[in-house]
């Protein structure tokens, strides 16, 4: 699968002929400035969460594409009433399957609420099972014991972890999720782009090439192949 990175937390998965979005935050972001929003193609849009600097774009996006947004129910309703036609609601533990494969809603300790203030339920992260590879998408999550569940119900080819510290976990921390979840391999997110979040990237290289991980920090605007 091709994998684009658009900074913060925000990556277009390309499965199948299927376009999967996850947490939109671009035109707000400095460093995404070369970025064009409206170039952007979705058919399904997952938000881990309501806050701002994950569901900037959502909105836009969705409706430039008829794309279906894929959130827990408070936000997913949220979009309804500001007119996305498409949404699908969901909770933790639930489990959605879609033409490009199964979506399952995971725990994620963090707060949730809408840019206006409205109520955002909780934090989620998602398991998400293709035919091209399985990977956890962990959101903005700290540390906790309920990723050893994954590794039970899912074969993992690849995470994608916060690293940035104080909102979600650090290097450090991520390094046990990746145990936690069995996964040699993930993609970092969320980091460099406030302050509060700025990071030595040669520094958790170092880190994660100790712990015998391969650490993959994307530049904005790339994409890869897993």
């Amino acid at each position: 699968m091709e994998i684009t990175y658009y900074g913060q937390s925000c990556f277009l998965f390309k499965i199948g002929d299927h376009r999967v979005l996850f947490d939109p935050f671009i035109s707000p972001n400095e460093l995404a400035a070369d970025i064009d929003v409206d170039s952007i193609k979705a058919d399904f849009i997952l938000l881990s969460h309501g806050h701002q600097d994950h569901v900037h774009d959502a909105e836009q996006i969705a409706k430039n594409n008829n794309a279906t947004i894929i959130a827990i129910h408070e936000i997913a309703t949220w979009f309804g009433n500001k007119g996305v036609e498409k949404t699908h609601p969901m909770n933790i533990g639930g489990k959605v399957t879609l033409p490009f494969g199964t979506v399952k809603m995971v725990t994620a300790v963090h707060s949730s609420s809408l840019p206006d203030g409205s109520n955002g339920g909780v934090a989620a992260g998602f398991v998400v099972e293709t035919e091209e590879g399985t990977f956890y998408f962990a959101g903005d999550t700290a540390l906790t014991y309920d990723m050893k569940l994954i590794p039970e119900q899912f074969d993992l080819d690849f995470a994608l972890m916060p690293i940035g510290d104080n909102f979600t976990m650090d290097i450090h921390d991520a390094l046990i999720a990746s145990d936690f979840v069995q996964v040699d391999k993930f993609i970092a997110m969320h980091y460099d782009t406030f302050p509060y979040i700025k990071i030595d990237q040669e520094e958790v290289k170092e880190v994660a090439k100790m712990a015998n991980k391969e650490l993959i920090l994307m530049e904005i605007g790339q994409s890869i192949n897993l």
